[in-house]
């Protein structure tokens, strides 16, 4: 019976997205085990800040770049202003004029979005590695040091550290967010041990200078990159020793935004990338990257489908009935999260389910987007407000 056998593919699917290739890829990574020759050494780096209109940002973020406890007179940091209106580029004069000569202001007009800015920065760029640092990213004193360890292995040709993402507003979905990252780093820390990771943190990254590919302003530099990189040969790994720290977003409609816009990016990543799925070419990575990335954004058709096939079947079996009813409490649970989704992190846990379906719907709403061949290429400062 079709509809029997619709509830048991869903079921495998979400269970394997969530739970099966988590629990697949700590086996692997304890069997096939990649280590990582890592040392203390110091080759130039450029520190890379795409920013625009980051006035309430951009002298934090830049201090914190040159503060780093790094050979000072082997870090430069590079600011790419992408048609800032505010005071921005002042901001960054003024520390320039402060003098030292390793902070560089350039302006990017008319503003094209943030992959044309690195693009742009990296015509001028010749040291050995460069460091991509969002406008809002303040890094842990020693973060770009342990970014760099790895650079010692000559396999490696990208490296991304730990997001750290701070609460100030103890918001339950600033918890939400937490929890999703630390499920994520568990993950990545697996992968590194395999070969290479899916998924990086836009915020604190690092790449060989001579792996760059110059991308097309639409995509996603966090995730065409590190899939470029793959396909030279070169791995792509997660050093949780390089910190960085973000306000996670406050409120549900700031990172429902975010999210529909990071999805849809994806999407097209996949899209342009497709040939790493190709399994005889790659035949590790590729399983890697359908089941953390392509399995895991389409996981609303499962639980769409699961939530139809146990309807239908609730009458036919016990075990339909009692699907159908976690379901329904699931559902139950993340509206009733909606109502509470100002309340402190200490106060609600229905932000949990609330979260799961947030997350999924904007998969869904980035998917409708990608079919139509809608494209983000601009974007604007983060922000907590919804």
């Amino acid at each position: 019976m079709i509809i029997e056998w619709l509830f048991w593919v869903s079921l495998v699917w979400v269970g394997y997205v969530y739970v099966g290739y988590f629990a697949t890829v700590l086996t692997l990574s304890r069997l096939l085990h990649r280590n990582i020759v890592k040392a203390d050494h110091f080759p130039h780096v450029s520190v890379v800040i795409a920013a625009f209109n980051e006035a309430a940002e951009i002298e934090r973020t830049v201090r914190n770049k040159l503060a780093q406890d790094y050979p000072q007179d082997r870090l430069d940091v590079v600011v790419v202003s992408d048609g800032s209106t505010d005071a921005t580029d002042a901001i960054v004069e003024r520390i320039v004029a402060e003098g030292g000569g390793r902070l560089r202001l350039v302006r990017q007009e008319p503003r094209q979005g943030k992959t044309a800015a690195l693009n742009l920065a990296m015509r001028a760029i010749a040291t050995e590695v460069v460091v991509f640092s969002d406008a809002n990213s303040v890094y842990a004193p020693d973060a770009v040091r342990a970014l760099v360890r790895s650079f010692a292995d000559p396999s490696v040709g990208y490296v991304t550290g730990q997001m750290v993402y701070t609460n100030p507003e103890s918001s339950g979905i600033g918890e939400g967010s937490g929890s999703y990252m630390s499920y994520e780093n568990e993950l990545r820390a697996a992968e590194t041990r395999l070969g290479s990771i899916v998924g990086v943190d836009g915020g604190i990254d690092a790449v060989r200078t001579s792996c760059y590919q110059p991308m097309q302003p639409d995509q996603l530099p966090d995730f065409v990159l590190p899939l470029s990189v793959v396909e030279q040969g070169r791995r792509v790994v997660y050093e949780p020793d390089a910190r960085v720290y973000e306000a996670a977003l406050a409120t549900p409609g700031a990172e429902f935004r975010m999210r529909v816009r990071v999805s849809l990016r994806a999407f097209w990543a996949l899209y342009d990338k497709r040939k790493l799925l190709n399994p005889w070419r790659f035949p590790l990575f590729s399983w890697q990257l359908l089941s953390h990335k392509v399995l895991r954004y389409l996981t609303f058709v499962p639980l769409a489908l699961l939530l139809l096939t146990s309807l239908l079947l609730a009458d036919s079996h016990p075990l339909h009935l009692v699907f159908l009813l976690l379901q329904l409490l699931l559902y139950g649970i993340a509206v009733a999260g909606h109502w509470f989704r100002r309340a402190s992190a200490d106060k609600s846990k229905l932000l949990v389910p609330y979260y799961f379906v947030l997350l999924n719907v904007a998969c869904l709403v980035a998917f409708v987007k990608f079919m139509r061949g809608e494209k983000m290429v601009l974007w604007k400062p983060r922000v907590g407000a919804g």
